[in-house]
Formats: C-alpha cells, structure tokens, sequence
C-alpha cells in the first residue's frame, strides 16, 4: 500500500539556523532518505518552494480564475512528501514517527499520513 506522508509547517515558527545547523538538519533528512531506501519502502520525495511562489487556478462560470498564492490563507503549509510504499498503516505511522523526530519537522510541524488512492 503506498502512503503519502505529507509534511505540514508553519514558516513563522521555523527555526532559524546557523550554517553549521542546517547542515546538521540536511544531514539528517539524508539519513532519513537512506534509510527508507534501505527498507526498500521509499518510492520518492521532494520538498515546495514556498507559498508565496505558488499559483492558483479557479474555475468560476466556466472561465479560469488565476492568482497569486495559496488557494486558502492557513498558518500550517505545506511542504513536502515522501511516498513509501508500506505493508499497512501500522508501518507508515511508524514511519512518519521517525520523520516528525527530525529537527526540522519537530519543532514547529506535523506530518499527515494519507494512503493513496487505489483504483482497481
């Protein structure tokens, strides 16, 4: 079963770190990365700009509405993924455990887990 484990954060409460912590904090979503691999559960995973570089598309009376921004103002946004393909929820939680145990994520964030949606 393939689940989502999305990451959610709210910008204004980041930390804010020195070059030498934030090498320490990529490191660690590396290790993080490795080890799902090694697991043989990671599929993929990529990280968004931010919000204020996203772009929303509307459709209203039949014609596209496009702005600036995120399509709701909300303080969590969302930031990332990873998709890993795990033998069941019990497997994805504790992954998504791990995850929320970073340094970055710990703090100041949460992580959804969301299967996927299987079409038969």
């Amino acid at each position: 079963m393939k689940y989502y484990l999305l990451i959610y954060g709210n910008p204004a409460e980041a930390p804010q770190y020195t070059a030498e912590q934030q090498q320490t904090v990529v490191q660690a979503w590396q290790d993080y990365e490795t080890e799902t691999k090694t697991a043989g559960v990671y599929m993929s995973s990529d990280g968004l700009r931010p919000v204020t570089d996203a772009t929303t598309v509307r459709v209203r009376n039949g014609k596209p509405l496009i702005t600036d921004g995120p399509f709701a103002e909300t303080h969590e946004q969302f930031g990332g993924y990873f998709l890993l393909n795990c033998k069941d929820l019990d497997e994805a939680l504790a992954w998504a455990a791990k995850l929320a145990g970073l340094v970055s994520v710990a703090d100041y964030g949460s992580i959804e887990v969301r299967p996927t949606w299987n079409q038969a």
